[in-house]
């Protein structure tokens, strides 16, 4: 019975880690997801903006922000907008929970950024993004990426 107890505590925690992604893991998975080009951005953006907003990191969580909103994952989903936390009013847009957004799979994180992306500050909605990318040479975020 101890056993099956420490094996289930160790699957629990095995399960709930956060991945940081490695920029060309990252790049692979943003393509497979149909990132590159998605509505109007190329893949570069979406990298930079994953690397200066998180790092990389699915488990990174920000905040409480000015708009007393805190920010989830490795695109730094906004849950005043986006997800549903905790914390204060949400609009929930995405229809998820913002802790769908600190595990390692993140074809819901994809999904809701696509939802962001058509909205109208397109990718400006991201300060890491409008601080870090925009108006640069993104192209240098997937250089040397097997894709």
């Amino acid at each position: 019975m101890k056993a099956l107890v420490l094996t289930l505590l160790f699957l629990f925690f095995a399960c709930s880690e956060a991945k940081i992604y490695t920029k060309c893991e990252l790049a692979s998975v943003l393509k497979q997801n149909g990132m590159d080009g998605y509505f109007g951005y190329s893949l570069g953006n979406w990298i930079c903006l994953a690397f200066h907003a998180s790092k990389y990191n699915t488990h990174v969580v920000d905040g409480p922000n000015k708009d007393s909103g805190s920010n989830y994952g490795i695109f730094q989903i906004n849950s005043r907008y986006w997800c549903k936390s905790k914390q204060g009013r949400t609009n929930n847009r995405c229809y998820k929970p913002c802790s769908a957004f600190l595990d390692d799979d993140i074809t819901d994180d994809i999904a809701c950024a696509k939802k962001i992306v058509r909205g109208h500050n397109r990718m400006s909605a991201w300060w890491p993004w409008k601080n870090n990318c925009k108006g640069t040479n993104v192209s240098k975020w997937s250089k040397g990426c097997t894709l």
